[in-house]
């Protein structure tokens, strides 16, 4: 099977561009969509979206098994594109580093709201693809992290837009 290193998927959310990028841009709120990340443990973005640069530990849980990950933003362009990498991964302290993966937001204006993209891109390009397999496996539970990627994605996606769309509020009308 050849190994799939992106995996991306989009929704459309009734909501401005603005109001989509600055949800997604808060590291520490991304624990109320994703089925795998439970925020972070620092402070970063807390206060408004996080900046090019700015770095952040991901809490992040499958099943019963907990780790962390050290994130640096490698994008932050406001209701356009935001973007962040995965270099660092542990299970209390992100301390093995490397390349691991790239995760990216695009915010594209519709009719009535935003076309989110959310993608995954699996940066550990040196990885022999027996062994990224074999580990994929063990680590998913039996898939690859490509296909486990795209579900984790679509639930992201249906969660941040019910929550969005549940707290715009309608257009004023004179």
């Amino acid at each position: 099977m050849t190994r799939i290193f992106a995996v991306s998927r989009s929704i459309d959310i009734s909501v401005p561009p603005g109001d989509a990028y600055a949800a997604v841009s808060r590291p520490s709120d991304m624990g109320r969509w994703s089925p795998e990340n439970q925020g972070t443990t620092s402070s970063a973005g807390e206060e408004g979206s996080a900046a090019l640069g700015s770095t952040f530990v991901g809490r992040n849980k499958r099943g019963h098994f907990r780790w962390v990950t050290r994130c640096t933003v490698t994008a932050a362009d406001p209701g356009s594109r935001f973007a962040f990498r995965v270099h660092a991964i542990g299970l209390t302290r992100p301390r093995l580093r490397g390349p691991i993966a790239t995760w990216e937001y695009r915010f594209e204006p519709i009719d009535n709201g935003t076309r989110v993209t959310e993608t995954w891109i699996d940066d550990r390009t040196k990885w022999p693809a027996f062994v990224a397999g074999v580990f994929d496996r063990i680590a998913t539970s039996g898939s690859t992290f490509a296909a486990f990627q795209d579900r984790n994605i679509n639930a992201t996606l249906r969660n941040l837009k019910r929550e969005l769309e549940a707290n715009s509020q309608p257009p004023q009308r004179n």
